[in-house]
């Protein structure tokens, strides 16, 4: 498993932050996701041989939010 955390803009409320959680969850090989509305950032933890970061991003910003 490895870990990274992805910055989030555009995320204002709880919904926000339940529609990040599960773009995220649903990818293959997402162990745990964590948002943090506050800290505007998303920390994941997956399986490199099943998901990347960019995968994240891609979901991220599918979903109507700005991915760094």
């Amino acid at each position: 498993m490895e870990k990274v955390v992805i910055e989030i803009a555009g995320m204002s409320c709880q919904a926000c932050v339940k529609t990040v959680n599960a773009v995220l969850t649903a990818l293959p090989g997402v162990e745990q996701v964590e948002v943090a509305l506050a800290a505007g950032q998303a920390s994941i933890s997956y399986d490199p041989e099943l998901a990347n970061v960019t995968q994240f991003k891609e979901a991220i910003e599918a979903a109507g939010f700005d991915a760094r």
